[in-house]
């Protein structure tokens, strides 16, 4: 191109830029009406499909849809849950594909926060181009309170596990999926709860599927915590449990906040975590929380936050369903010697478990550098492969 040929200026280019950012994001907003039911719509079985539309951008391969199904929620009641599920465009496998159900790390907790109504929603999903190219299909719940009226129960592995599960059935009964009844489920930080929950309730919750495999952590709620209270990203994830426990279960976060904290809470509360942009936009309220945050030492260590925290770290899974871990060693979040010490209990309870850990990462990119290696042992289960277990070392 000759100079002189492109005439526009910066302020052009920013306005471009704005432009591209507003058709994004409403267009993520104009999805509103649809994550909305109906009780009329809300009656039938868990895991059917209310409503669901063709999704631009999926990957090469691929269709894509997001859907919104039938759930139940923590008091056992009627819901609804919406998500996306990915479905490859070539050959079936003989039996029906295998689904993967994909559980999402923290993006937020309200309504707007949810990964189908992400403008990136498929570069989020770890692997997703592997399964793909492996004929899998993939169900990706946004979990209950996302996308759908809230509150979202964040960190509640019961919620979490029943919306994975449904979204494996609504993939199932999807005529265009066809999802065979085998499935795996590979998630990390908040998603790595919600896969260890989906193993320990898939028995009970969803008998007629069979669990092949659960990929991980985040373990211990009240160790993970109190050793990050004093960290940026402990302050973060502890302001968005207590303002979600708060409306989920009536534990008043006023009483273990400062004054000067709620607001500062509140409005943590209502940004997503989509990208790193969104880590910035966080920084400023980050920083009043180094300022004033908590009244107590540790909320944990009261009630009814103890029991609630408790109540949502998960024991063992049934021994018979194989388990992937990924840890990385540089990880200040999540720390290593955290989930170590969950292998040791799931290796004492007969569990066959695989640790893979990844020198010199982080939080942020465990599941990115470890989702290939996880793939290929999701593959291997399917496969009927011999399972891998560090538990004999």
């Amino acid at each position: 191109m000759k100079r002189g040929h492109c005439k526009c200026g910066l302020g052009q280019f920013v306005a471009v830029l704005a432009s591209l950012w507003c058709l994004c994001w409403c267009s993520a907003q104009a999805q509103t009406s649809f994550y909305v039911a109906s009780d009329q719509e809300l009656a039938g079985a868990p895991g059917t499909i209310i409503r669901s539309q063709p999704m631009l951008g999926a990957p090469n391969g691929a269709t894509a849809y997001r859907v919104l199904y039938r759930s139940r929620g923590l008091h056992d009641e009627p819901i609804a849950a919406s998500g996306v599920i990915v479905v490859p465009t070539g050959p079936t496998l003989a039996g029906g594909p295998p689904i993967v159900a994909w559980a999402h790390p923290t993006t937020g907790v309200v309504p707007r926060c949810a990964p189908s109504r992400a403008f990136s929603v498929f570069q989020q999903m770890q692997g997703l181009r592997d399964m793909i190219e492996r004929g899998y299909v993939v169900a990706a719940t946004d979990y209950p309170g996302l996308g759908t009226p809230g509150p979202h129960p964040y960190l509640v592995g019961v919620s979490e596990a029943r919306a994975v599960l449904d979204s494996v059935r609504a993939a199932h009964a999807m005529g265009s999926a066809d999802g065979g009844e085998r499935f795996a489920v590979w998630g990390h930080s908040q998603g790595g709860q919600a896969s260890l929950y989906t193993g320990i309730l898939a028995k009970t919750y969803a008998p007629e599927l069979a669990l092949v495999a659960a990929a991980a952590p985040a373990t211990e709620l009240a160790t993970l915590m109190a050793d990050d209270l004093n960290t940026n990203g402990g302050r973060n994830l502890t302001a968005m449990t207590l303002w979600s426990w708060q409306r989920v279960f009536g534990a008043p976060m006023a009483k273990v906040l400062k004054p000067a904290a709620v607001p500062v809470v509140n409005a943590l509360a209502q940004e997503c975590i989509e990208s790193i942009y969104d880590i910035f936009v966080r920084q400023r309220p980050t920083r009043a929380l180094e300022k004033a945050f908590l009244s107590v030492p540790n909320p944990l260590e009261l009630e009814p936050w103890r029991s609630l925290a408790d109540d949502n770290t998960p024991g063992v899974l049934p021994k018979e369903i194989p388990i992937f871990l990924a840890q990385g060693s540089s990880d200040s979040l999540v720390r290593p010697d955290v989930t170590a010490a969950y292998m040791r209990r799931l290796c004492r309870a007969g569990s066959r478990v695989l640790m893979l850990l990844r020198p010199g990462v982080g939080h942020g990119f465990i599941a990115r550098d470890s989702a290939s290696r996880a793939v290929e042992w999701i593959a291997d289960r399917f496969a009927g492969a011999p399972v891998p277990n560090d538990c004999n070392l």
